[in-house]
């Protein structure tokens, strides 16, 4: 058959030829994705992983020190553990309450009902609004004395409502809540796809053996649905550790460093005093904590996500 093909098409050496610039122009096609990736993404992690290493303000050139960035992060800057905490807190706050609200939602959406698609829109445009604007609207609605929420708590008789963004103590539950908001959508769109893909001769068969919706949630769509739930798991706590918008705008990381998260703290030390080597081990600190939460998140994921 090769002999045959070769005598009715090109010669070996052509063939050659016309593959060597087959690949060439897809490889071509690739290029700007390869360079784009290699100067914007591959580039920066390598050059903060260098930068660790190294003191520099950007006015002065860079001075090695080995590992005295990380060792006077973990043990002599009392800040970063705060930082550290509120950070966890935050992704504690957020991501247990916001998958279960999803899911919920993405049940209650996933019926077919007239008018059904406007409220999945509307439930969605949290996720496309910018953080930026966002979070200034709710800015107004935390504010202490004339914010739809304190005026709402005046109007039910709450005598002292909280200060919100300028309590300690409030200040945190008040970036959850927005956190909260502003994911809703975008889980409750994923949750719905993967509920959708069920078969409906499941809960059927179910219903006709006398199961009640109890027991067809719990043995039909929590399993069908939990390879979505591990997908959304993933990406909600590396989102969820990389907040930054909301505590800048909302509370510019006060008061105090009540809400000063990871990444505002990286930001703060980056462009703002300058400590370039200081911040880049900060960045890579940020990296190991999430890459070892993903790598547990995979290792137990085997105990109860089914993709059978």
């Amino acid at each position: 058959m090769q002999l045959a093909f070769e005598r009715q098409g090109p010669t070996a050496s052509r063939w050659r030829t016309w593959r060597r610039r087959y690949d060439l122009e897809g490889y071509l096609f690739l290029a700007p994705d390869l360079v784009g990736t290699l100067v914007f993404a591959v580039g920066p992690v390598v050059a903060a992983l260098a930068l660790g290493l190294f003191a520099w303000d950007i006015l002065t050139p860079p001075r090695f020190i080995g590992m005295d960035n990380y060792r006077a992060l973990l043990l002599d800057d009392p800040v970063f553990r705060q930082v550290l905490f509120n950070t966890s807190t935050y992704v504690l706050g957020t991501v247990p309450v916001r998958t279960a609200l999803a899911l919920l939602l993405a049940i209650a959406l996933n019926q077919q009902l007239r008018g059904v698609s406007v409220f999945r829109a509307a439930y969605f445009l949290p996720t496309i609004t910018s953080a930026v604007a966002a979070a200034t609207v709710w800015r107004w609605i935390y504010e202490p004395n004339f914010g739809l929420l304190n005026s709402l708590l005046y109007a039910i008789g709450v005598a002292h409502p909280p200060a919100w963004l300028s309590s300690p103590a409030w200040a945190m539950p008040a970036l959850i809540l927005l956190g909260v908001w502003q994911g809703l959508g975008f889980q409750m769109v994923i949750f719905l796809a993967g509920l959708q893909g069920i078969p409906t001769h499941l809960y059927e068969a179910a219903a006709i053996d006398g199961a009640g919706w109890w027991a067809r949630f719990r043995h039909i769509t929590l399993p069908l649905i939990s390879p979505t739930t591990f997908f959304v798991l993933i990406i909600s706590v590396i989102g969820s550790y990389q907040v930054f918008d909301q505590a800048f705008v909302l509370t510019e990381g006060g008061p105090g460093y009540a809400t000063t998260t990871l990444v505002y703290y990286i930001y703060e030390y980056a462009f703002q005093f300058f400590k370039m080597g200081y911040a880049a081990a900060m960045a890579w600190i940020l990296f190991a904590i999430v890459f070892v939460l993903t790598v547990i998140q995979f290792r137990i994921q085997a105990r109860w996500v089914h993709y059978d």
